[in-house]
């Protein structure tokens, strides 16, 4: 659920129904940025990456001023054209703000294959401007979506030296969903002085523990893209606070991400898969994602079927080396499944059943001794889900 919004001072955003999508709900969206601001990006690691996705990479080291969103579109295999598009949007955005195509951030979500229609953004861009204010991001949550139920929010304040730092946040994202980078889209925005190559650090750093630890079904969309812009309005630097800014933008893009998942297309469980005990957190990491990922997991997680079975095999198959049956134990929330490898004696049907109804549930998988340990957040597979992504289109 969205929730209350602490603006932040240097930030003006607005969000119109442009018509790009086939509702009426709001589809182009402006974000202006005070001169000063520094962005920090991370990018999606599909090889197909959406034309905006190059464009807003190249636009990174430009000093960009202003983002420009659209939803309904994702401007994703289209070519040569759609790279011509997306500059055409940049342009039209920029000659209406005063600054250079290259200050401009383009991103867009929505079908892939279809080439954007300019019209719309020929005719929206200067309505969307002249709406442009300092209390509208919440309008923009709304504007980035797209098969998704409910916006996704958040603010996080913390006191230093006797001043106030604000961290806002807000990210779109339901279905193809495995980022391995950032998610579908987030924009982040603080009131701290930083340079860009600090935020970049920090924006990695939160990436990592939250939006690339989550996975609705494993495909990892053309377009994800996460920012974090920092206007410095509140007058802290970044040199004063380092630990206490990483540690609340942590907190802001797990909440984020969880959000993401609870979201999750038809989704009606939020699970965890915590893996412990590997050679390294790259064996726990591939051991969480092949059990997250498992349709015959997630469908029983759907029914509320302890079917352990189906955890158990797709641990068996993870690709890691050196997996030894009598180290794996295996627990649904507090209850012990599998112990050193073999069903635990203690183990009921009923007691399996009765964590597997639960709507949060956690699937604890200890494969070793050592320190390692990862965590995964995921969502099971309903109805709905194959009936949302079979009817996308139409």
């Amino acid at each position: 659920m969205s929730e209350s919004l602490s603006s932040i001072k240097g930030i003006s955003c607005a969000a119109i129904n442009a018509s790009i999508k086939n509702n009426d709900a709001l589809d182009l969206s402006v974000v202006s940025l005070v001169p000063g601001t520094t962005t920090a990006g991370v990018f999606t690691q599909n090889v197909f990456c959406a034309a905006p996705v190059v464009v807003a990479k190249n636009h990174l080291q430009q000093t960009p001023l202003a983002l420009l969103i659209n939803s309904g579109n994702a401007n994703a295999g289209t070519g040569t054209q759609g790279m011509e598009n997306t500059l055409k949007t940049c342009e039209l955005l920029a000659n209406d703000l005063g600054i250079k195509i290259e200050q401009v951030l383009p991103f867009s979500t929505g079908v892939i294959g279809q080439q954007l229609n300019l019209s719309k953004f020929e005719e929206g861009i200067p309505k969307v401007t002249t709406q442009l204010s300092g209390v509208n991001l919440a309008q923009v949550a709304k504007g980035i979506l797209t098969t998704d139920l409910v916006e996704k929010t958040i603010s996080k304040q913390f006191n230093i030296n006797g001043e106030t730092v604000t961290i806002t946040g807000i990210a779109k994202g339901s279905g193809m969903i495995r980022p391995n980078m950032a998610t579908m889209l987030s924009f982040i925005f603080t009131d701290l002085k930083a340079t860009q190559d600090q935020l970049q650090a920090c924006l990695t750093t939160a990436t990592n523990q939250s939006f690339n630890r989550i996975t609705v079904d494993g495909d990892t969309s053309t377009n994800d893209a996460c920012t974090l812009s920092a206007t410095g309005t509140s007058g802290v630097s970044i040199d004063e606070c380092e630990a206490e800014f990483q540690q609340v933008l942590n907190t802001v893009t797990k909440a984020l991400a969880h959000k993401i998942i609870k979201d999750g297309e038809g989704a009606t469980k939020f699970v965890e898969v915590c893996v412990k005990g590997g050679s390294s957190n790259e064996d726990c990491l591939e051991v969480a994602y092949t059990v997250a990922h498992s349709p015959l997991v997630k469908t029983a997680l759907f029914a509320s079927d302890a079917n352990w079975g189906r955890i158990l095999a797709a641990v068996g198959r993870a690709n890691i080396a050196n997996l030894n049956i009598e180290d794996i134990n295996i627990y649904l929330n507090n209850v012990s499944i599998v112990k050193s490898g073999e069903p635990d004696a203690s183990y009921t049907e009923q007691a399996g059943s009765a964590e597997m109804v639960k709507e949060n549930i956690v699937i604890t998988i200890e494969i070793g001794t050592s320190d390692a340990q990862e965590s995964v957040w995921t969502t099971d597979f309903s109805y709905d889900y194959v009936k949302i992504n079979a009817e996308y289109r139409t």
